[in-house]
């Protein structure tokens, strides 16, 4: 627990009764687990921005994959990262709700709850949050075309709530991924799923924040941020952009109602698809660690001074001190140290970053391969 205000986030699975007990306005939960309705492991917890002093090696949960499909990996397809080539409309969400519905299903669970998914690999293969279906070894799969199928829960991981299901059905209709696309704040995005249990339902907002900082200080996330209304139900199904390809699975939403607020968040797809390919060929995910402790800079300016590099670490295999201000990662500007856990824990072990760093007013970029978490 952390000593400080917490954010009211809630997932976005279960279908909890519209009269049911709301939280008390300031008081905050999150749960990544399935049916908090029913009260059946449901994981309850704080989710809030990591404060500026945070340090990147603070101690986190080590992933789970649980494997209960079979031990033999499930044979994938390459991921289809164009989209379907949606033309110029005055009605673009009406589009790309032709266009993607297909993909979206309904997943239902034994006990009544409900979530979504997205049918990401036309041999059968569904990605969706791992809240929705962690615990349970299949799942009804509600098609947009009425039809109704049992699903097996190839693996969850609970630490990115990303989980795979799979269903014995060839030539499904898959969407369109969005890897290795940058979002934009203020571009269009489209959320699909079953609402409340109101399936193929369709809402539309912007990107609110490419790359919002939500978790504890020893747990960042880094998330895209969405006023598109996301409501229970929502839970596992996609964000997509105009051009209807994935840019993320809807996870939670930020309220005060447990409804939506207009602040809702989604898994990147980068990390959703690797995820999910980790899950699919049987192995864990191992979240990227740097090994370096981090605060604020003394000046004030952005950024996060390295206080402690921790021997053996990737920092320390790649030359970063004591001292060194790191300002970029890849590239992207780094403005506090929250930012920094979250980014690198974004990565996957074994990637190599490029760190940009000052030093005794000289600007170095140092390549790291990433240890891991």
């Amino acid at each position: 627990m952390l000593d400080m205000d917490p954010t009211p986030v809630t997932a976005t699975s279960e279908t909890p009764p519209p009269d049911g007990p709301r939280p008390r306005a300031g008081r905050a939960f999150v749960v990544f687990a399935v049916l908090a309705v029913f009260l059946s492991g449901a994981g309850i917890g704080w989710l809030v921005r990591p404060a500026p002093e945070a340090a990147e090696t603070a101690a986190a949960t080590v992933t789970t994959v649980a494997t209960v499909a079979s031990s033999t990996p499930v044979a994938t397809q390459p991921p289809n990262t164009d989209g379907p080539a949606l033309g110029a409309s005055s009605e673009p969400v009406a589009d790309v709700a032709d266009a993607v519905l297909p993909a979206v299903v309904e997943i239902q669970l034994d006990q009544g709850g409900l979530g979504s998914g997205v049918i990401y690999d036309s041999e059968g293969l569904i990605m969706t949050a791992a809240h929705v279906v962690d615990g349970f070894d299949t799942v009804k799969i509600l098609f947009s075309t009425g039809a109704r199928v049992t699903g097996t829960v190839v693996g969850v991981d609970t630490t990115n709530d990303i989980a795979v299901v799979s269903v014995d059905q060839t030539n499904l209709p898959a969407a369109a991924l969005a890897l290795d696309t940058k979002p934009r704040a203020g571009q269009l995005a489209v959320a699909l799923g079953s609402p409340w249990g109101l399936d193929s339902t369709v809402t539309a907002g912007i990107i609110s924040s490419a790359a919002q900082v939500i978790g504890s200080p020893s747990d960042p996330r880094l998330m895209l941020q969405t006023d598109a209304s996301i409501n229970p139900g929502n839970s596992g199904g996609p964000l997509v952009d105009r051009e209807g390809r994935v840019l993320g699975i809807n996870v939670s939403i930020y309220s005060t109602s447990g409804a939506n607020d207009g602040v809702g968040f989604a898994v990147p797809i980068d990390r959703a698809y690797r995820v999910a390919s980790a899950i699919v060929e049987g192995r864990t995910f191992h979240q990227g660690l740097l090994g370096v402790t981090v605060g604020p800079t003394d000046s004030g300016q952005a950024g996060s001074t390295v206080t402690i590099v921790n021997p053996g670490s990737a920092a320390a295999a790649a030359g970063i001190q004591v001292g060194d201000t790191i300002i970029a990662v890849d590239g992207d500007p780094i403005p506090d140290s929250g930012m920094l856990g979250a980014v690198i824990r974004n990565h996957e072990a074994g990637d190599s970053v490029d760190i940009q760093i000052q030093r005794a007013g000289e600007t170095i970029v140092l390549p790291v391969v990433l240890d891991s978490v």
